[in-house]
């Protein structure tokens, strides 16, 4: 894993999807293993990640999702200013 301040746009939404598939897999294990601890600190751990690392793309580039679309002074909406996927956005 690269440290995050080194990482370009594209490698960090690479070491994003990457944790993401994780805490989809976990996700889906917890469903028939919920009482399994390490299984649950293990999911908690790349929780935490992803939403780091998200914040981090979030304030670097665009918002990944509204919850860290910033409040603008200058009444643009950046949420909606950011390259669509099918504008080369999420490569």
């Amino acid at each position: 894993m690269m440290k995050n301040h080194d990482m370009s746009r594209e490698a960090l939404l690479h070491e994003i999807s990457v944790i993401d598939f994780v805490v989809v897999e976990m996700t889906m294990y917890l469903d028939t293993h919920p009482y399994e601890r390490e299984a649950i600190a293990y999911l908690n751990h790349y929780v935490k990640m992803k939403n780091e690392l998200e914040k981090e793309y979030s304030c670097q580039f665009e918002p990944m999702s509204v919850a860290y679309a910033p409040e603008s002074d200058d009444n643009k909406w950046l949420w909606s200013l950011a390259p669509m996927p099918w504008e080369g956005g999420c490569r």
